[in-house]
């Protein structure tokens, strides 16, 4: 159960040194690559010995670089959690890694489901599909937990409903309908019972996740965003992004909200009621109808320039601009020097669930978690990479 166990850690100062050659930035860069990777689980939970504040920092729109101070400025620890189901990847299924810490929240509301070859594609190649998600919880990570649980399961009955090709719009707005129904329907059977949840609030009814996800095919991204996590792209050296944050205060959110007969309440920022931070959400069924389930759905047709997917909850893009972040993971995807041994033919990959397929993908979430920490983020911060290159 999230935030049941939370690691604890102190800040260290990186040492000054007077190298400043690109050989030894690039040796200091491997060497702390290599000195992050054990947190490269979905479990790693870190707690920074700071004040707790709830309060979330403004978005950093700068696309300045990255200095190497802050990379090299937060100490981790892993926690104790252990993965004991196994998934099998052939060696064309999906490449990815993925990073998730508690940070200076108290409790871990955060989710991430990775689903490789969930399903296959009704057309005669019958392709797999690859499916990633970001859930981040508010009120307690009941929702987020739920969908990270249940939601591919949806995607994956609608997906194989579709008797020819694939509406993908109305197939995922579908989904994320019904994940909200399943979500309603345990709040109202658990405030019958008068069931309190177990993290910070008694009324289950004011619990929600924000979902953004990735259906990944051969041909095409299928992006489907729903509060203020966010999918970006990385193509040819440029970050795209897939999603647009649901803000109360974004023009055509803000006048829905009013249609519907809700305000938007500026308090510690903009918050439908002056409570929540976001203007659309699975759950919070005391806000409806002002805060929607409905996602918005991108389909991107894939390129052979398309380099990685990054999806993160709003713990690093609070902290990150969508630029530093696509420069960042870039740079692991460009610093491997020593290819993976061949495998024959058919030969599986064990690969525990919430560890990484991908040594590079492992290395960039690693080091975008560590760069949000640094960069004084105050949410818990989830980040997915998933290497897109066809040519390795």
């Amino acid at each position: 159960m999230a935030g049941m166990c939370c690691g604890v850690v102190g800040e260290t100062n990186t040492p000054s040194t007077g190298e400043h050659s690109s050989g030894g930035q690039g040796r200091r860069r491997r060497m702390e690559i290599e000195r992050l990777k054990f947190i490269s689980t979905a479990g790693s939970n870190i707690v920074m010995p700071l004040p707790e504040s709830n309060k979330k920092r403004r978005k950093v729109e700068s696309s300045c670089d990255v200095k190497p101070e802050e990379v090299g400025s937060t100490a981790c620890v892993p926690s104790s959690e252990t993965f004991d189901d196994v998934v099998v990847l052939d060696k064309d299924s999906s490449r990815f890694g993925l990073t998730v810490v508690c940070g200076r929240r108290r409790d871990l509301e955060d989710a991430v489901a990775v689903k490789p070859s969930f399903c296959k594609t009704s057309s005669p190649s019958s392709d797999d599909l690859h499916f990633y998600g970001v859930y981040d919880g508010h009120g307690c990570s009941h929702v987020a937990m739920k969908c990270k649980d249940r939601m591919h399961e949806i995607v994956k009955e609608e997906v194989e409903n579709c008797k020819k090709s694939i509406e993908w719009k109305e197939t995922m707005v579908k989904s994320f309908s019904r994940m909200d129904k399943d979500v309603t329907e345990w709040s109202n059977s658990a405030s019958s019972s008068n069931c309190r949840c177990e993290l910070q609030t008694p009324q289950c009814d004011a619990v929600g996740s924000t979902a953004v996800v990735a259906v990944v095919a051969p041909d095409k991204i299928v992006v489907s965003n729903c509060g203020d996590s966010r999918a970006v792209l990385c193509r040819n050296g440029v970050a795209i992004p897939l999603s647009t944050d649901h803000k109360p205060d974004r023009p055509d959110e803000l006048e829905r909200i009013e249609k519907a007969g809700g305000r938007v309440i500026y308090w510690d920022g903009a918050r439908v009621l002056g409570v929540l931070a976001m203007s659309r959400a699975i759950g919070d069924s005391y806000l409806k109808p002002y805060v929607i389930p409905e996602p918005e759905v991108t389909v991107t047709e894939r390129t052979a320039e398309d380099e990685c997917l990054i999806i993160a909850s709003d713990g690093l893009w609070d902290v990150v601009s969508n630029d530093v972040a696509c420069r960042v993971a870039r740079m692991c995807l460009r610093s491997e020097e020593v290819p993976s041994p061949p495998r024959s033919a058919g030969s599986p990959l064990n690969v525990a669930r919430g560890e990484s397929s991908d040594k590079a993908c492992s290395d960039a979430s690693i080091l975008l978690t560590k760069l949000a920490l640094a960069r004084q983020s105050m949410d818990n911060v989830s980040v997915l990479v998933i290497d897109l290159r066809r040519d390795l």
